[in-house]
C-alpha cells in the first residue's frame, strides 16, 4: 500500500475526539492510540473510499430494527453498586471501540461522512458499511464485499497462504495476523495491538473491584483486568465460573469467533453489563444437574458422548443494562453460554445467562407478529413466552452437550471445522435444546405449559432467526434446520394460506435424525461434510423467501436495537 494511504490512516485515527452522546446505543468515543506498528500493518479501508451514503437502502432497512429501552429496577442496589455499574459501562464502551477496529476500522471518519441521520444510525447498528442482516451487503457507496476475515487478517492474504504458513499459534484466538515490512505474515497479540485502550479498560475494572461487596466478583474483575493486558483468560474464566452470588455481572473481552468468517479462529471484543433476576433464577437452578444424564441419552453411538460435561454450572436470568461490541452488532444476543474455553467447560461446565428483558422485547415485537402471519390459527395458542424462554435457555444449556474434541485427531471441533464450526455448533445447540426439553417434559421436570408449546414456538423461532441471513451463524443454522425438517415432514405448509402446522411425531423424529447428523460431523471432525451440509441445506428456497417477504411487507421487525446507557438507567 502506498505511503500516502498510511498518512491518511494516521490522520483518520487521530481525528477521533472525546465527546458525550446519549443517542441510542452510541458509546462515548475516546482517542485511539494504537501502536505505530499496528497502524502500518492494518489493512484498513482507505479513507478516500469513504463517500456519501447511498441512503435509499439504508434508510429503508433502518426500520427492520425495533428500538427498545434497556431499563431495570436498580432500587435495591447500594450507591457503591450504582457507581460500579457506571464504571462497568465505561469499560464496555472501550470494547465497543475495539470491535469497530476489528470489524471495520476507526468509526469516526465513516460516521462523519454520512449526513443522513437514519443511514448513519444504520451504520452504527451494523458497525460498518455492511448490512449484517442482509448477508453483509454494502450500503455505502465505494465499499465492496465485507472481508470474510474482517480486520483480523491482511485483506490480500489467501487461505492457502495462511495454511502454508509455518507459524506456531497461528490459529490463536487473541492475535491479529499482519504483514511486516518485508511483506511476510506475522502475529500481533491483542494486548500489543491495543495497549492504550486495554489499559484504560483494565483500570476501570480495578476501580469497580474496589467498590464490589462480593469478594468473588472483585477477584474476577481484577483477574479479568490482568487478562485484558496479557491475553491469558483462563484464570479469569475459572474465577467467573466460581462467582455465584453477586447481583451484578459482567461479561467482557474478546469472546466469540463469529466475526472471523474466514477461519473462525479469532475472537472479537464485546461486553454485557447485567443485573440478576433473583426470582426467575431460583426457578432455573435445578436444570444444569441433568446434563450428565442427558448426555448419556443422546441419539448417537457411545463414542460421541463419552465426554462428561461439567456439573459445576449454573443457570440464571438477568436483565441487561448495557450491550457493547460484537454482542451489539446486528442481531442481539438474548442468552449467553460461557466460557468458550473447552478446558474450563470440561472442568467446571459453563454458566448460562438468560437475558430476560431482551428476550421479552423480541417475543412481543417479533415472535408474536410472525406467528399471526405464518402459523396456522389453531396452533397459535402454543406460541408462549414461557416456551420461547425455555427454548432459548436450553439452547444455551445444550452447548454443554455433545463433544468438544474430535475422535479422529483430538483437536477441538472449532479448530477442525474452521469457518463452519460456528454454524454447526449453533445448529447443535438449537436441536439438542429441543431434545432436552422433550426429555425433561417426559420426566415431569418441566411443569409449565405443554410440550407442543415448545415445538410450535420452536418453528416460529426458525422464521425469526432465519431472517438474520447467511452472514450469521445463527441464521445459517436455522436455514439448515428448516430445510432438514421440511424434508422430514416435521411441518406442513398450507398452499392457500401460506401458514405452517407442526406434525408433532415427525418433528420428534426429525429432531433425533438431525441431532445424530450434527454430532457425528463434529465428532468425526468432518470438515468436507460440514461444508456440504451448509452448502446444500443452508439456503433459503423460493417459497420460504416469499413467506419472509410477507413478514417484511407487514413491517415486522427483524430484530431490536437498544436505547441504553447511564442516562436511561438513571445513574451518573
Amino acid at each position: 500500500m502506498k505511503i500516502t494511504l498510511y498518512v491518511a490512516f494516521l490522520t483518520s485515527l487521530f481525528m477521533l475526539i472525546s465527546c458525550s452522546s446519549e443517542e441510542p446505543g452510541v458509546p462515548e468515543p475516546q482517542p485511539i492510540e494504537n501502536s505505530s506498528k499496528l497502524i502500518k500493518a492494518t489493512p484498513l479501508v482507505p479513507a478516500k473510499k469513504i463517500k456519501a451514503a447511498t441512503i435509499e437502502d439504508a434508510e429503508a432497512r433502518y426500520d427492520i430494527y425495533a428500538p427498545v429501552e434497556l431499563r431495570a429496577n436498580l432500587s435495591e442496589l447500594t450507591e457503591n453498586q450504582r457507581q460500579m455499574i457506571g464504571l462497568l459501562i465505561d469499560a464496555s464502551k472501550i470494547m465497543d471501540q475495539l470491535f469497530w477496529l476489528q470489524a471495520f476500522g476507526p468509526s469516526e471518519p465513516l460516521l462523519k461522512s454520512i449526513k443522513n441521520e437514519r443511514a448513519r444510525r444504520f451504520a452504527e447498528i451494523n458497525y460498518g458499511p455492511w448490512d449484517r442482516l442482509n448477508n453483509n451487503k454494502p450500503f455505502i457507496a465505494g465499499f465492496g464485499a465485507k472481508p470474510l476475515g474482517a480486520q483480523f487478517y491482511p485483506q490480500d492474504m489467501t487461505k492457502e497462504e495462511f495454511e502454508a504458513w509455518q507459524q506456531t499459534g497461528k490459529a490463536g484466538q487473541y492475535s491479529l495476523v499482519r504483514r511486516n515490512n518485508a511483506g511476510k505474515l506475522e502475529l500481533i497479540a491483542y494486548s500489543q495491538a491495543y495497549p492504550a485502550e486495554l489499559a484504560r479498560a483494565a483500570g476501570l475494572l480495578r476501580q469497580a473491584a474496589g467498590l464490589a461487596q462480593d469478594q468473588q466478583f472483585a477477584n474476577y474483575l481484577r483477574l479479568r483486568a490482568d487478562a485484558l493486558l496479557n491475553d491469558q483468560f483462563h484464570a479469569s474464566d475459572m474465577a467467573w465460573m466460581d462467582m455465584k452470588n453477586n447481583p451484578i455481572d459482567l461479561v467482557i473481552g474478546p469472546i466469540e469467533n463469529y466475526e472471523d468468517q474466514l477461519f473462525a479462529y479469532r475472537t472479537a471484543y464485546e461486553a454485557y453489563v447485567l443485573l440478576k433476576d433473583q426470582v426467575w433464577s431460583a426457578k432455573l437452578a435445578k436444570f444444569s444437574t441433568f446434563l450428565p444424564e442427558l448426555q448419556k441419552g443422546l441419539p448417537v453411538p457411545d463414542a460421541y458422548k463419552a465426554e462428561k460435561p461439567g456439573t459445576d454450572s449454573d443457570l440464571n436470568a438477568y436483565d441487561v443494562l448495557f450491550y457493547a461490541g460484537n454482542s451489539n452488532a446486528g442481531s442481539k444476543t438474548i442468552a449467553i453460554n460461557l466460557p468458550n474455553d473447552e478446558e474450563v467447560q470440561l472442568a467446571k461446565g459453563t454458566r448460562r445467562l438468560q437475558l430476560k428483558n431482551a428476550m421479552r422485547a423480541k417475543f412481543d415485537k417479533i415472535m408474536v407478529p410472525i406467528s399471526e402471519i405464518l402459523i396456522t390459527e389453531d396452533q397459535r395458542k402454543h406460541i408462549t413466552f414461557d416456551a420461547f424462554f425455555a427454548n432459548t435457555m436450553f439452547h444455551e444449556v445444550a452447548h454443554g452437550l455433545g463433544i468438544k474434541k474430535t475422535l479422529t485427531s483430538g483437536e477441538t471441533v472449532r479448530q477442525t471445522l474452521k469457518e463452519t464450526s460456528s454454524a454447526l455448533e449453533e445448529g447443535k445447540a438449537d436441536i439438542l435444546g429441543l431434545y432436552m426439553i422433550t426429555q425433561l417434559h417426559q420426566k415431569g421436570e418441566l411443569e409449565e405449559g405443554e410440550l407442543m408449546d415448545n415445538y410450535v414456538t420452536f418453528l416460529a423461532g426458525i422464521f425469526r432467526s432465519v431472517r438474520f441471513g447467511a452472514a450469521s451463524a445463527h441464521g445459517k443454522a436455522n436455514m439448515v434446520r428448516f430445510n432438514f425438517f421440511q424434508e422430514q415432514g416435521a411441518f406442513n405448509r398450507d398452499a392457500k394460506t401460506g401458514q405452517y402446522r407442526v406434525d408433532f411425531k415427525k418433528m420428534q423424529q426429525a429432531m433425533n435424525k438431525l441431532s445424530q447428523l450434527i454430532l457425528t460431523i463434529q465428532g468425526n471432525g468432518d470438515y468436507a461434510q460440514a461444508v456440504e451440509l451448509l452448502k446444500t441445506k443452508g439456503v433459503v428456497n423460493n417459497t420460504l423467501q416469499a413467506d419472509l417477504n410477507r413478514l417484511a411487507a407487514a413491517n415486522i421487525p427483524v430484530d431490536v436495537t437498544f436505547i441504553q446507557g447511564k442516562k436511561v438507567l438513571g445513574i451518573k
